[in-house]
């Protein structure tokens, strides 16, 4: 273990050496039972002599705080460490952090309903560990281009175009962690403090946090039966962020006439609109729309993709396609954000797209997926106390309260309410149904359960 010591001066440098380990052992930063450098490696180092050390290691032996073990070392003792928690300290965040906290992971539940949450069983495991670790093996020196893997770069340009009709090239694609850090590098290219930035009403409240947190001013815009309604964006907004695939949470695609309605709004505004189409691989019905991407002709559409529901959250794998005329500053932006991201992970994915992988999986998860979220319509439908929302994408699904109807606590469920997902009055109230992390088999049960606790 090496252990950082700081001497000042020619001054008693043994109680220095005291002092310093003492506080590492208080602090935690040495455990119970981790083994301290020699004293005449530590003297060494430190350019002082071997009994200066000896000095403060026999004082710690003293008062407890190690022991020393014949023919093995010196260790930290087991019976005196009490870590310590940082000053509490004086410095406050600006204002906006106060109201935004992290949210800590759901504890485990019996039938978990939870939103965004794919099925883990479901990802190849085996396969991927072998193509990360043939990456690991490779030579990858210093630091790479901010846009990403060339590789995985290419590889996605081709999958979207031929997936989902996005019209992309290798340079119009750069790779994230995730859709978050996409839309935060939008943000900070697009958004000045006090802007207004429209979101969904209902809609995703990480994206509603994230642009309140670089200063935007965010208004909710109602969603309908069609989609977000253009009519409804504010005068000042100049950036609108849609779900137009499959709109979170309620699940229904954006119309045509919509689509065209919004990139008329960003033509004659001079706006932009963040397209984030997070889920709809799977889907299960219906032919998808084309993108709006696809349909834009003045370069106002910055399409946001992620890994994350296709994949595993855990690995952290996004990107974004944006106009030519964006490209330098978002780069730019990712280089000062993390430089590139990792690129093992970046390279073996690159990979799984262009060996089939990708596609594979998708055809076998929405074989079960589809399954999953036949057996929630059907075990809901005819239940007149919720009103389901159509969908036929994705891994959840939306059914609003009809009046007068609430749900009491059941703590076997993990549940999420559709009034979590508004940021305006009054809430809409309904339920948010995730079918990814819970196996068919469980999915009746917790669904009657869900049913006793409707009131």
């Amino acid at each position: 273990m090496d252990v950082h010591i700081s001497l000042h001066g020619r001054g008693d440098l043994a109680a220095q050496v005291y002092r310093q380990l003492l506080d590492a052992i208080l602090d935690g930063r040495l455990r119970s039972g981790e083994r301290l450098p020699p004293t005449r490696e530590l003297a060494r180092r430190l350019e002082i002599s071997r009994n200066t050390v000896a000095v403060a290691y026999d004082r710690l032996v003293a008062d407890g705080f190690l022991v020393g073990r014949a023919g093995a070392g010196t260790f930290v003792s087991a019976d005196r460490v009490r870590a310590r928690s940082a000053p509490q300290g004086v410095v406050r965040p600006r204002a906006i952090w106060r109201s935004l906290t992290a949210g800590a992971p759901t504890a485990g539940h019996e039938y978990d309903f939870r939103v965004g949450v794919p099925d883990p069983r479901l990802f190849p495991m085996e396969t991927w560990r072998r193509l990360v670790a043939r990456e690991l093996r490779a030579s990858l020196a210093g630091y790479a281009d901010p846009s990403g893997h060339e590789a995985l770069r290419d590889a996605i340009a081709r999958h979207i175009g031929i997936s989902r009709s996005v019209r992309a090239g290798a340079d119009d694609v750069l790779i994230t962690n995730g859709a978050q850090q996409a839309l935060d590098l939008i943000g900070r290219v697009l958004i000045d403090p006090g802007a207004c930035v429209a979101v969904e009403e209902p809609g995703y409240p990480p994206a509603r946090r994230l642009f309140r947190s670089l200063g935007a001013r965010v208004a909710g815009v109602p969603v309908d039966g069609e989609g977000i309604d253009v009519t409804a964006i504010p005068n000042a907004a100049r950036l609108v962020y849609v779900t137009p695939s499959h709109q979170f949470p309620l699940g229904t695609p954006m119309s045509l006439a919509r689509r065209a309605a919004l990139l008329a709004w960003a033509e004659r505004r001079r706006g932009v609109i963040v397209e984030d189409d997070y889920d709809s691989e799977f889907r299960f019905g219906d032919r998808p729309l084309e993108p709006l991407q696809s349909l834009d002709r003045s370069g106002r559409v910055i399409y946001v993709g992620s890994f994350s529901k296709t994949l595993l959250p855990m690995l952290r794998l996004g990107f974004l396609v944006a106009p030519a005329s964006l490209m330098p500053a978002l780069r730019a932006a990712r280089q000062l954000s993390d430089c590139h991201g990792e690129l093992p992970t970046q390279a073996a994915l690159a990979r799984f797209i262009d060996e089939g992988l990708l596609a594979r999986h998708i055809r076998k998860a929405t074989r079960e997926y589809a399954a999953r979220h036949a057996l929630v319509v059907g075990t809901l439908v005819g239940d007149d106390r919720l009103r389901l929302v159509p969908s036929v994408a994705g891994l959840h699904l939306c059914a609003r309260f009809s009046p007068g109807v609430s749900v009491r606590s059941a703590p076997r469920l993990a549940i999420e309410r559709l009034d979590a997902y508004c940021g305006e009055t009054p809430a809409q109230q309904g339920l948010v149904l995730g079918y990814g992390a819970i196996q068919q088999a469980e999915i009746a049960e917790g669904l009657n359960i869900l049913k006793e606790a409707l009131v």
